[in-house]
Protein backbone atom coordinates (compact mmCIF):
# COMPACT_ATOMS: atom_id res chain seq x y z
CA UNK A 1 0.00 0.00 0.00
CA UNK A 2 3.27 2.28 -0.01
CA UNK A 3 2.74 4.97 -2.54
CA UNK A 4 4.74 4.91 -5.58
CA UNK A 5 6.26 7.98 -4.66
CA UNK A 6 7.92 6.46 -1.73
CA UNK A 7 8.85 3.04 -3.11
CA UNK A 8 11.19 4.84 -5.81
CA UNK A 9 12.20 7.60 -3.44
CA UNK A 10 16.50 7.99 -3.66
CA UNK A 11 18.43 6.68 -0.98
CA UNK A 12 21.48 8.65 -1.81
CA UNK A 13 22.95 11.32 -4.13
CA UNK A 14 23.90 9.05 -6.43
CA UNK A 15 20.32 7.89 -7.44
CA UNK A 16 18.94 11.59 -6.98
CA UNK A 17 17.80 13.47 -10.52
CA UNK A 18 18.30 17.23 -10.90
CA UNK A 19 19.39 19.89 -8.97
CA UNK A 20 22.65 19.65 -10.23
CA UNK A 21 23.61 23.51 -9.01
CA UNK A 22 23.48 21.96 -5.60
CA UNK A 23 24.10 18.25 -5.98
CA UNK A 24 26.36 18.04 -8.83
CA UNK A 25 29.75 17.28 -8.25
CA UNK A 26 31.77 19.97 -6.13
CA UNK A 27 28.35 21.42 -5.37
CA UNK A 28 27.84 23.02 -2.22
CA UNK A 29 24.86 20.69 -1.01
CA UNK A 30 26.90 17.62 -2.17
CA UNK A 31 29.46 18.84 -0.11
CA UNK A 32 27.70 19.30 3.18
CA UNK A 33 26.09 15.30 2.65
CA UNK A 34 29.64 14.05 1.79
CA UNK A 35 31.75 15.63 4.42
CA UNK A 36 28.73 15.13 7.09
CA UNK A 37 28.55 19.31 8.32
CA UNK A 38 25.33 19.31 10.41
CA UNK A 39 23.72 22.55 9.99
CA UNK A 40 20.33 24.27 9.80
CA UNK A 41 19.17 25.13 6.06
CA UNK A 42 16.11 25.67 4.05
CA UNK A 43 15.21 24.38 0.48
CA UNK A 44 13.53 26.95 -1.68
CA UNK A 45 11.86 25.43 -4.75
CA UNK A 46 8.73 24.24 -6.77
CA UNK A 47 6.92 21.20 -5.49
CA UNK A 48 8.09 17.94 -7.04
CA UNK A 49 11.40 19.11 -6.79
CA UNK A 50 13.16 17.33 -4.85
CA UNK A 51 13.04 18.70 -1.31
CA UNK A 52 11.56 15.99 1.02
CA UNK A 53 14.55 13.82 -0.91
CA UNK A 54 17.45 15.77 -0.07
CA UNK A 55 16.24 16.13 3.45
CA UNK A 56 16.15 12.24 4.54
CA UNK A 57 19.58 11.72 2.55
CA UNK A 58 21.26 14.54 4.04
CA UNK A 59 19.76 13.09 7.53
CA UNK A 60 21.35 9.86 6.37
CA UNK A 61 24.78 11.30 5.67
CA UNK A 62 24.96 12.58 9.41
CA UNK A 63 23.40 10.29 11.02
CA UNK A 64 20.37 12.11 13.04
CA UNK A 65 17.04 10.98 14.20
CA UNK A 66 14.78 12.38 11.24
CA UNK A 67 11.21 13.80 12.27
CA UNK A 68 8.90 15.20 9.67
CA UNK A 69 6.31 17.51 10.21
CA UNK A 70 3.80 19.43 7.85
CA UNK A 71 3.44 23.35 8.96
CA UNK A 72 -0.09 23.30 7.83
CA UNK A 73 -1.06 21.01 11.06
CA UNK A 74 1.88 21.13 13.30
CA UNK A 75 2.58 23.26 16.25
CA UNK A 76 4.47 23.62 19.44
CA UNK A 77 3.48 20.85 20.57
CA UNK A 78 4.81 18.78 17.94
CA UNK A 79 8.61 20.04 18.57
CA UNK A 80 8.19 20.15 21.92
CA UNK A 81 7.60 16.37 22.00
CA UNK A 82 10.18 16.05 19.55
CA UNK A 83 12.73 17.94 21.80
CA UNK A 84 11.41 15.78 25.03
CA UNK A 85 12.77 12.89 23.24
CA UNK A 86 15.84 13.53 21.52
CA UNK A 87 19.15 12.15 22.63
CA UNK A 88 22.84 13.64 22.45
CA UNK A 89 23.88 10.57 20.74
CA UNK A 90 22.99 11.46 17.43
CA UNK A 91 21.80 15.08 16.45
CA UNK A 92 18.06 15.47 15.81
CA UNK A 93 16.97 16.76 12.66
CA UNK A 94 13.04 18.44 12.04
CA UNK A 95 12.18 18.47 8.81
CA UNK A 96 9.40 21.01 8.45
CA UNK A 97 7.74 21.11 4.88
CA UNK A 98 6.00 24.54 4.17
CA UNK A 99 7.25 26.21 6.68
CA UNK A 100 6.18 29.75 5.39
CA UNK A 101 2.72 28.23 7.32
CA UNK A 102 4.44 28.37 10.76
CA UNK A 103 3.44 32.32 11.73
CA UNK A 104 5.85 34.72 13.68
CA UNK A 105 5.05 33.11 17.62
CA UNK A 106 5.48 29.75 16.13
CA UNK A 107 8.77 30.49 14.25
CA UNK A 108 9.76 32.64 17.35
CA UNK A 109 8.83 29.41 19.42
CA UNK A 110 12.04 27.25 17.17
CA UNK A 111 14.52 29.46 16.99
CA UNK A 112 16.00 28.75 20.40
CA UNK A 113 16.72 25.32 19.24
CA UNK A 114 17.65 25.88 16.12
CA UNK A 115 20.11 28.65 17.96
CA UNK A 116 21.33 25.95 20.49
CA UNK A 117 21.79 23.27 18.15
CA UNK A 118 19.37 21.31 19.87
CA UNK A 119 17.35 21.02 16.35
CA UNK A 120 18.76 20.86 13.41
CA UNK A 121 15.93 22.41 11.36
CA UNK A 122 15.69 21.88 7.54
CA UNK A 123 12.33 24.00 6.10
CA UNK A 124 10.98 23.37 2.94
CA UNK A 125 8.85 26.34 1.30
CA UNK A 126 7.17 27.11 -2.61
CA UNK A 127 7.51 30.48 -1.25
CA UNK A 128 10.44 33.32 -1.13
CA UNK A 129 11.85 32.79 2.44
CA UNK A 130 12.58 36.43 2.52
CA UNK A 131 9.18 37.16 3.11
CA UNK A 132 8.20 34.14 4.71
CA UNK A 133 10.81 33.52 7.50
CA UNK A 134 11.23 35.47 10.36
CA UNK A 135 14.57 37.29 10.13
CA UNK A 136 16.34 36.13 13.19
CA UNK A 137 15.92 32.52 12.06
CA UNK A 138 16.41 32.81 8.29
CA UNK A 139 20.01 34.07 9.53
CA UNK A 140 20.56 30.91 10.88
CA UNK A 141 19.51 28.42 8.02
CA UNK A 142 21.43 28.71 4.52
CA UNK A 143 19.27 28.90 1.91
CA UNK A 144 19.71 26.38 -1.12
CA UNK A 145 17.35 27.49 -4.11
CA UNK A 146 15.81 24.30 -6.11
CA UNK A 147 15.27 24.33 -9.93
CA UNK A 148 12.00 23.10 -11.92
CA UNK A 149 13.25 19.82 -12.93
CA UNK A 150 13.83 20.01 -17.07
CA UNK A 151 11.99 17.76 -19.48
CA UNK A 152 15.18 15.29 -19.26
CA UNK A 153 15.06 14.88 -15.46
CA UNK A 154 11.33 14.04 -15.65
CA UNK A 155 12.20 11.59 -18.63
CA UNK A 156 14.53 9.66 -16.20
CA UNK A 157 11.97 9.75 -13.28
CA UNK A 158 9.04 8.46 -15.33
CA UNK A 159 11.00 5.24 -16.34
CA UNK A 160 12.11 4.65 -12.65
CA UNK A 161 8.34 4.46 -12.09
CA UNK A 162 8.53 1.06 -13.58
CA UNK A 163 5.37 0.83 -16.31
CA UNK A 164 5.35 0.88 -19.98
CA UNK A 165 4.80 4.49 -21.57
CA UNK A 166 5.38 5.05 -25.66
CA UNK A 167 6.85 8.04 -26.25
CA UNK A 168 3.37 10.22 -26.80
CA UNK A 169 1.97 9.14 -23.61
CA UNK A 170 5.50 9.69 -21.89
CA UNK A 171 6.05 13.55 -23.81
CA UNK A 172 2.39 14.52 -22.72
CA UNK A 173 2.82 13.29 -19.27
CA UNK A 174 6.10 15.53 -19.30
CA UNK A 175 4.14 18.29 -20.42
CA UNK A 176 1.28 17.89 -18.03
CA UNK A 177 3.52 17.92 -15.12
CA UNK A 178 5.30 20.65 -15.81
CA UNK A 179 8.38 19.81 -14.45
CA UNK A 180 6.56 18.67 -10.71
CA UNK A 181 7.79 14.99 -10.48
CA UNK A 182 5.45 14.04 -7.29
CA UNK A 183 2.08 14.99 -9.98
CA UNK A 184 3.60 13.02 -12.83
CA UNK A 185 4.22 9.21 -10.82
CA UNK A 186 0.82 10.01 -9.13
CA UNK A 187 -0.94 10.59 -12.34
CA UNK A 188 1.36 7.43 -13.78
CA UNK A 189 -0.12 5.04 -10.31
CA UNK A 190 -3.57 6.40 -10.81
CA UNK A 191 -3.63 5.84 -14.09
CA UNK A 192 -2.17 2.14 -13.44
CA UNK A 193 -4.80 1.30 -10.99
CA UNK A 194 -7.92 2.26 -13.38
CA UNK A 195 -6.41 1.23 -16.69
CA UNK A 196 -3.67 -1.23 -16.24
CA UNK A 197 -2.38 0.33 -19.55
CA UNK A 198 -0.74 4.05 -19.00
CA UNK A 199 -1.53 5.32 -22.89
CA UNK A 200 -2.21 9.44 -23.49
CA UNK A 201 -6.13 8.44 -23.18
CA UNK A 202 -5.96 7.26 -20.16
CA UNK A 203 -3.76 9.64 -18.77
CA UNK A 204 -6.54 12.52 -20.06
CA UNK A 205 -9.04 10.47 -18.23
CA UNK A 206 -7.50 10.38 -15.21
CA UNK A 207 -6.50 13.69 -14.84
CA UNK A 208 -10.26 15.01 -15.63
CA UNK A 209 -12.20 12.06 -13.24
CA UNK A 210 -9.55 11.93 -10.05
CA UNK A 211 -11.63 13.59 -7.17
CA UNK A 212 -9.81 16.97 -6.32
CA UNK A 213 -9.92 18.63 -3.30
CA UNK A 214 -8.09 22.24 -2.33
CA UNK A 215 -5.09 20.66 -0.26
CA UNK A 216 -2.59 23.67 0.69
CA UNK A 217 0.63 21.23 0.64
CA UNK A 218 -0.24 19.32 -2.35
CA UNK A 219 -0.99 20.32 -6.49
CA UNK A 220 -4.55 21.61 -6.18
CA UNK A 221 -2.99 24.74 -4.18
CA UNK A 222 -1.37 25.52 -7.77
CA UNK A 223 -4.13 24.37 -9.93
CA UNK A 224 -6.55 27.07 -8.17
CA UNK A 225 -4.34 29.76 -8.29
CA UNK A 226 -3.11 28.89 -11.74
CA UNK A 227 -7.42 29.24 -12.45
CA UNK A 228 -7.76 32.52 -10.69
CA UNK A 229 -4.68 34.23 -12.59
CA UNK A 230 -5.37 32.78 -16.35
CA UNK A 231 -9.35 34.00 -15.60
CA UNK A 232 -7.65 37.06 -14.47
CA UNK A 233 -6.06 37.06 -17.74
CA UNK A 234 -8.75 36.66 -19.90
CA UNK A 235 -10.25 39.48 -18.38
CA UNK A 236 -13.23 36.56 -16.96
CA UNK A 237 -13.98 38.49 -13.28
CA UNK A 238 -16.34 35.81 -12.62
CA UNK A 239 -13.98 33.19 -13.00
CA UNK A 240 -11.50 34.67 -11.38
CA UNK A 241 -14.04 35.55 -8.50
CA UNK A 242 -15.00 31.65 -8.28
CA UNK A 243 -11.38 30.59 -7.75
CA UNK A 244 -10.59 33.11 -4.96
CA UNK A 245 -13.54 31.94 -3.18
CA UNK A 246 -12.57 28.49 -3.28
CA UNK A 247 -8.96 29.66 -1.90
CA UNK A 248 -11.10 31.39 0.42
CA UNK A 249 -13.16 28.94 1.68
CA UNK A 250 -10.34 26.76 2.30
CA UNK A 251 -7.99 29.17 4.30
CA UNK A 252 -5.49 29.64 2.16
CA UNK A 253 -2.96 32.22 3.21
CA UNK A 254 -4.11 35.98 1.69
CA UNK A 255 -0.77 37.06 0.82
CA UNK A 256 0.19 34.09 -1.15
CA UNK A 257 -2.99 35.31 -3.32
CA UNK A 258 -2.09 39.37 -2.84
CA UNK A 259 1.26 38.76 -4.09
CA UNK A 260 0.07 37.10 -7.20
CA UNK A 261 -1.94 39.51 -8.05
CA UNK A 262 0.82 42.38 -7.58
CA UNK A 263 3.14 40.27 -9.53
CA UNK A 264 -0.21 39.89 -12.29
CA UNK A 265 -0.27 43.85 -12.54
CA UNK A 266 3.06 44.52 -14.08
CA UNK A 267 3.44 41.13 -16.21
CA UNK A 268 -0.03 40.58 -17.79
CA UNK A 269 -1.26 44.45 -17.31
CA UNK A 270 1.60 46.50 -17.16
CA UNK A 271 1.91 49.70 -19.80
CA UNK A 272 -1.97 49.25 -20.29
CA UNK A 273 -2.89 50.63 -17.05
CA UNK A 274 0.09 51.51 -14.96
CA UNK A 275 -1.92 52.21 -11.90
CA UNK A 276 -2.73 48.73 -11.43
CA UNK A 277 0.28 47.86 -9.49
CA UNK A 278 -0.58 50.65 -7.23
CA UNK A 279 -3.96 48.99 -6.43
CA UNK A 280 -2.45 45.77 -6.34
CA UNK A 281 0.13 47.29 -3.58
CA UNK A 282 -2.57 48.52 -1.50
CA UNK A 283 -4.02 45.07 -1.92
CA UNK A 284 -1.46 43.31 -0.34
CA UNK A 285 -1.05 45.76 1.99
CA UNK A 286 -4.42 45.84 3.44
CA UNK A 287 -4.37 41.86 3.48
CA UNK A 288 -1.45 42.26 6.08
CA UNK A 289 -3.40 44.71 7.89
CA UNK A 290 -6.71 43.21 8.13
CA UNK A 291 -6.62 39.43 7.98
CA UNK A 292 -9.14 37.14 7.58
CA UNK A 293 -11.96 37.04 7.10
CA UNK A 294 -12.65 40.95 5.93
CA UNK A 295 -9.55 41.25 3.98
CA UNK A 296 -11.63 38.65 1.99
CA UNK A 297 -13.64 42.01 0.57
CA UNK A 298 -10.07 43.14 -0.35
CA UNK A 299 -8.80 40.15 -2.57
CA UNK A 300 -12.24 40.29 -4.52
CA UNK A 301 -11.60 44.05 -5.13
CA UNK A 302 -8.62 43.48 -6.17
CA UNK A 303 -9.47 40.25 -8.29
CA UNK A 304 -12.26 41.87 -10.16
CA UNK A 305 -10.41 45.65 -10.83
CA UNK A 306 -7.50 43.50 -11.95
CA UNK A 307 -9.65 41.37 -14.47
CA UNK A 308 -11.39 44.14 -15.63
CA UNK A 309 -7.79 46.12 -16.43
CA UNK A 310 -6.51 46.09 -20.35
CA UNK A 311 -3.79 43.82 -20.77
CA UNK A 312 -0.60 44.25 -22.10
CA UNK A 313 2.40 42.45 -21.86
CA UNK A 314 4.80 43.87 -23.62
CA UNK A 315 7.09 45.60 -20.89
CA UNK A 316 7.04 41.31 -19.57
CA UNK A 317 8.18 40.23 -22.82
CA UNK A 318 10.91 43.15 -23.68
CA UNK A 319 12.77 42.22 -20.40
CA UNK A 320 12.59 38.73 -21.03
CA UNK A 321 14.08 39.30 -24.44
CA UNK A 322 16.78 41.92 -23.30
CA UNK A 323 17.96 39.62 -20.16
CA UNK A 324 18.16 36.75 -23.09
CA UNK A 325 20.99 39.02 -24.65
CA UNK A 326 22.19 40.61 -21.57
CA UNK A 327 23.10 36.42 -20.94
CA UNK A 328 24.29 35.63 -24.75
CA UNK A 329 26.71 38.79 -24.84
CA UNK A 330 27.70 39.56 -21.73
CA UNK A 331 29.38 43.05 -20.90
CA UNK A 332 28.95 45.23 -24.07
CA UNK A 333 30.96 48.36 -23.98
CA UNK A 334 28.55 50.72 -22.96
CA UNK A 335 28.79 53.96 -25.56
CA UNK A 336 30.67 56.85 -24.66
CA UNK A 337 28.42 59.63 -24.26
CA UNK A 338 26.19 58.28 -22.12
CA UNK A 339 29.14 56.34 -19.92
CA UNK A 340 29.29 58.65 -16.07
CA UNK A 341 31.97 61.05 -16.00
CA UNK A 342 33.55 61.80 -12.58
CA UNK A 343 36.98 62.82 -12.46
CA UNK A 344 39.31 64.47 -15.18
CA UNK A 345 40.85 61.33 -16.74
CA UNK A 346 37.50 60.21 -17.97
CA UNK A 347 36.92 63.85 -19.46
CA UNK A 348 39.57 62.97 -21.72
CA UNK A 349 38.68 59.72 -22.59
CA UNK A 350 35.32 61.37 -23.90
CA UNK A 351 33.47 59.33 -21.67
CA UNK A 352 30.17 61.64 -21.67
CA UNK A 353 31.26 63.68 -24.31
CA UNK A 354 28.21 64.66 -27.02
CA UNK A 355 25.51 64.18 -24.45
CA UNK A 356 21.72 65.24 -25.13
CA UNK A 357 19.46 64.15 -22.90
CA UNK A 358 16.71 64.33 -25.71
CA UNK A 359 18.92 62.15 -28.40
CA UNK A 360 17.57 60.49 -30.80
CA UNK A 361 21.06 58.01 -31.49
CA UNK A 362 20.11 55.13 -30.89
CA UNK A 363 21.79 54.42 -27.27
CA UNK A 364 22.41 50.43 -26.89
CA UNK A 365 25.49 48.78 -27.13
CA UNK A 366 27.49 48.77 -30.95
CA UNK A 367 26.52 45.34 -31.09
CA UNK A 368 22.65 45.73 -30.25
CA UNK A 369 21.95 48.68 -32.44
CA UNK A 370 18.77 48.55 -33.89
CA UNK A 371 17.57 45.86 -31.58
CA UNK A 372 13.77 46.65 -30.36
CA UNK A 373 12.46 44.65 -26.85
CA UNK A 374 9.78 46.84 -26.30
CA UNK A 375 6.58 46.21 -28.63
CA UNK A 376 4.27 48.69 -27.00
CA UNK A 377 1.84 51.45 -29.02
CA UNK A 378 0.32 53.76 -26.53
CA UNK A 379 -3.59 53.57 -26.78
CA UNK A 380 -5.08 56.54 -27.20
Amino acid sequence: MQPLANKIRPKSLDEFVGQGNLVGVGMPLRLAIEQGHVFSFALWGPPGTGKTTLARIYANAIKADFHELSAVSAGKADIRKIIENRTEERPTVLFLDEIHRFNKAQQDFLLPYVESGALVLIGATTENPSFEIIPALLSRLRVFVLKELSPQEMSVIIDRCGFALDGDAKDWLIAMANGDARQAITMIENTAKLYKTINIENLKNTLQTKFLRYDKQGEEHYNVISAMIKSMRASQPDAALYYLARMIESGEDPKFIARRMVIFASEDIGLAQPTALVVANEIFRAVETIGYPECAINLAHGVAYLANCAKDRSAYNGLNAALQDARAHGNLPVPLEIRNAPTGLMKDLNYGEGYDPYTKNDLLPEKLKGKKYLDFKKRE
